[in-house]
């Protein structure tokens, strides 16, 4: 197990005039046993960064420590990293055991009998002990991802590093493996840093999220901290599926201006407001009310525009009834609740569960009330904090 430091790393594609930069001074840690994840967007610098801690990529400036030592110029495998790839990387003429025992018998001197033991046991850790004859092509997807597992696990290294790992399997296989890496990783207690771009993975996955977008670091919390604690406007939006519903643009008399509706401020609102003219409000679909009459003078009637039912759950696409553009938002709805399209209702945004955002710099300038801290420490507080906003 280890501690991994990236201390102000900078990785720029290119040459000095026209340079592309992929990662943009980026300083995290990440704590011995960890799971960290790194997500966001196609282009966001998370994979870039992941090679980087594993010696694949040279950053431009900063350092990479593993423990405490600077690995800058050890290879991959002199930092005793195991990586689990999107493609599984198997050897397709190879046996399901000699894949699993290739690494350790070309970077190691452990005796033949020792890694057959080794393999042999943690193929029965994976579930695919009756397999180590077969070939990779006689194999399903989901059992080559157990193999690549495997012959991560038998290398016992101090970092596991995975990019994508789940992304060519089926929907029902995804979610059965996201708890088998989560078992194995508790289980192992190894550091581990997984990249993805799929909100549910990290959400459920990750002891802490690193939110990335084009290079920069947007926030680094507990998944909790980043779907009710937004830094900013694109994390807001990013974390959470369906993504959170904006409104308006501009404050006038304590009042927001909407596309078909206005919204009259709090005070705990004007508060955090202040000079900020240019505002937003967002709503988590889940914390969006439909009434059929109004509840307070905020409401505004809404017509719905589709319904996608999802089982226990419907989501609602409705418009403001008086608003001039197309655009819609989404409310999450009781499943059983019978509402169909061009359906009438008055919609209605609880205070205590709205965000604002600066429209100029993303920046989050108003918090949803909650009870608790959401299990975030004081430190991951404070190094959240430290992230300048950018959106």
């Amino acid at each position: 197990m280890a501690r991994i430091t990236l201390d102000d790393v900078t990785k720029r594609f290119g040459d000095e005039g026209e340079s592309i930069i992929a990662v943009d001074d980026v300083s995290l840690e990440m704590k011995d046993g960890e799971f960290m994840v790194f997500v966001g967007p196609s282009g966001s610098g998370k994979s870039t960064l992941m090679r980087i801690v594993a010696g694949l990529e040279t950053q431009s400036e900063g350092d990479v420590l593993i423990d405490d030592t600077v690995v800058n110029q050890l290879g991959p495998r002199a930092r005793d990293i195991a990586m689990v790839f999107q493609n599984y990387a198997l050897y397709p003429n190879m046996t399901v055991e000699e894949n699993m025992s290739f690494g350790l018998k070309m970077s190691t001197e452990m005796p033949e009998d020792e890694i057959e033991e080794t393999v042999t046991s943690t193929a029965e850790m994976m579930g695919i002990s009756d397999l180590l004859d077969n070939k990779p092509g006689e194999l399903s997807g989901g059992q080559q991802q157990r193999v690549a597992l495997g012959r991560a696990i038998v290398r016992d290294p101090n970092v596991f590093l995975m990019d994508e790992p789940l992304s060519n399997l089926d929907a029902k296989l995804r979610t059965e493996m996201r708890t088998e890496i989560n078992r194995l990783q508790h289980d192992l207690g190894v550091t581990t840093l997984y990249v993805t771009h799929d909100q549910t993975e990290a959400m459920t996955m990750g002891d802490r999220l690193v939110v990335l977008n084009y290079g920069e670091l947007q926030q680094v919390g507990t998944p909790l901290e980043c779907f009710y604690r937004p830094a900013n406007r694109f994390v807001a939006g990013f974390i959470g599926s369906p993504s959170m519903n904006f409104f308006g643009r501009k404050v006038e008399d304590d009042t927001l201006q909407c596309d078909g509706f206005e919204y009259e401020l709090t005070e705990p609102m004007r508060e955090s407001v202040g000079d900020h003219k240019r505002v937003e409000l967002g709503i988590r679909p889940e914390d969006v009310e439909l009434h059929d009459s109004p509840v307070d003078g905020n409401d505004f009637e809404v017509v719905v525009d589709v319904v996608e039912p999802m089982g226990s759950i419907a989501y609602v696409y409705c418009r403001a009834a008086g608003q001039e553009s197309d655009e819609t938002f989404v409310v999450e709805a009781d499943g059983k609740r019978a509402i169909s399209e061009d359906q009438s209702f008055y919609a209605h945004i609880p205070p205590m569960d709205a965000h604002l955002f600066d429209v100029v710099t993303g920046e989050t300038i108003h918090q949803r009330e909650l009870d608790g801290d959401l299990g975030v420490t004081a430190d991951e507080r404070e190094q959240s904090a430290d992230v300048s906003p950018n959106s």
